[in-house]
């Protein structure tokens, strides 16, 4: 049977009257809301079944090895048995805890990986704890760190195909979110840049860009040319004020049309301000971005961890490159940048040495050939890398050296990227409140598609991972940094 091509996100005819999506009582029967809920329900139950899948395989293989390694031979009809028992409660905490944590929101809300972990960490206690009140015995607690591992490595693994699967099927069915952008001028590029080709594994489909007046907006809503209907209307905010944009606003949710506005960098700055009462105006106080207390002791012990383990399974490789370098070319293996981080004092960052020596005075006459937005510096064939430099620099592997600076309290391992000297005094002042966290060895840059993003689109990622870090925020960037490395976005 022929699969018939969705040509929008909503799948709307076009000769469908628009849906007002205010409406308190949602028109059930109407196409666009039924098929939506209908697309909406098979996602959350696959998401469903392959949580409850990956926990059931993890229990049983935990059984398994839990017999081998007690030295009994697996007798498969009792562990199903045990695994039948206990499964129903386990199921249950865990559909609980994750539509809690938001991993049945829609593709482009869902959380990541980070998020899954913390999330089985939670069943696991939860599981623990009852299993324990309740007084059954077991002949080992390793059997709950195996569970969680096993379960993280099949849950983790079978979302992630999920996701690359469904994206192909929307692209290969034809599904586009089409959008119109509403700005002028330089803010409307910069916004189409940022929002790429998709967002949450669906393709944008930019039909219009129209001036940031209810006027022109209300004319490409009653009929934007072609007769097809929009998904999207995304607002360049400062482009609009406060009025406009009230009337832009109800205009599109009156015609059935999303809207989304891009925030100005200052937005982001005050964006978790906390409330001050009794004042005769609201008042929001803006808290200090630093990490203290418990989150600074959580932030600080991971790193600790994690580099303290780089630098011993990783010493053959840093041999091997070392050898590399002073086979290829001249000079010291470690290159010592310096570099300003926290409270903005300068520290000298280490990285495998990629360049012929003398490289920094030579940067000067390189200026005019400078590719990068704002202060960066940055040329894809720069004459100054050595071959072995750029096979490390397209690998990230130059930076690797870097864990030394973490344990040593300079920097972290997810974090604001530091800038050299050079980059640092060009910068304005709204920039400097990434300075308030320790830099980091990756962070949102590297997974965000690095130097395609302007200075100022890489502002407001440091400022969004400073507002809303977590632990397990942190467990997300690591783990998407190194496809994002094996894909080689941005790095040279």
């Amino acid at each position: 049977m022929a699969i018939e091509p969705v040509v929008t996100e909503q799948d709307a005819p076009e000769t469908a009257p628009a849906v007002d999506i205010r409406r308190v009582r949602p028109a059930l029967f109407h196409p666009t809301p039924l098929k939506a809920a209908l697309r909406r329900l098979l996602s959350v139950t696959a998401l469903v079944v392959i949580d409850l899948v990956s926990v059931a395989i993890a229990v049983y293989l935990g059984l398994v090895l839990k017999e081998v390694y007690q030295g009994r031979s697996p007798l498969w009809g009792i562990l199903w048995q045990a695994e039948r028992d206990w499964m129903p409660f386990i199921w249950l905490i865990t559909v609980l805890v994750f539509w809690r944590n938001g991993l049945y929101a829609t593709r482009e809300a869902r959380s990541g990986i980070g998020r899954v972990v913390s999330s089985l960490v939670l069943v696991t206690v939860v599981t623990f704890v009852f299993a324990v009140g309740t007084g059954h015995h077991f002949s080992t607690f390793m059997i709950f760190p195996t569970v969680l591992v096993l379960a993280i490595l099949l849950d983790g693994s079978l979302r992630a195909s999920y996701d690359v699967l469904t994206r192909d099927i929307f692209r290969i069915a034809g599904v586009r979110r089409r959008a119109a952008l509403v700005g002028e001028g330089e803010r409307i590029v910069d916004l189409h840049r940022m929002l790429g080709s998709s967002r949450g594994g669906i393709e944008y489909d930019f039909v219009a860009e129209v001036p940031p007046t209810p006027e022109a907006v209300a004319a490409l809503l009653g009929g934007n040319g072609d007769g097809t209907r929009l998904d999207e209307l995304v607002i360049a905010y400062e482009e609009v004020d406060e009025r406009v944009l009230a009337e832009i606003v109800d205009e599109a949710h009156r015609r059935g049309v999303k809207v989304r506005v891009a925030p100005r960098p200052a937005s982001l700055i005050v964006d978790h301000a906390e409330y001050v009462p009794g004042q005769g105006v609201p008042l929001f106080e803006v808290r200090p971005a630093a990490f203290t207390g418990a989150d600074w002791a959580v932030k600080r012990a991971f790193d600790l961890v994690v580099s303290a383990g780089v630098v011993v399974i990783g010493l053959p490789l840093w041999l091997l490159i070392a050898a590399a370098i002073k086979l290829s070319s001249p000079g010291p293996v470690f290159y010592r940048d310096r570099r300003v981080g926290l409270q903005e004092h300068e520290f000298p960052m280490c990285k495998f040495r990629t360049m012929v020596q003398g490289a920094a005075a030579e940067q000067a006459a390189l200026e005019a050939a400078n590719e990068a937005d704002g202060p960066l510096f940055k040329i894809k064939h720069d004459p100054r890398v050595t071959r072995v430099g750029a096979l490390l620099r397209r690998l990230s592997l130059d930076e690797v050296p870097q864990v030394l600076n973490v344990l040593r309290g300079e920097m972290s391992l997810v974090g604001p990227r530091p800038l050299p000297l050079r980059d640092y005094v060009q910068l304005e002042e709204w920039h400097r409140r990434r300075y308030q966290v320790l830099p980091g060895m990756t962070g949102l840059w590297q997974v965000s598609g690095r130097i395609s993003l302007s200075f100022d689109e890489l502002v407001r990622l440091d400022f969004y991972y400073i507002e809303n870090w977590s632990i397990w925020l942190d467990i997300t960037i690591l783990l998407k940094t190194i496809p994002a490395v094996l894909a080689r976005r941005g790095a040279y």
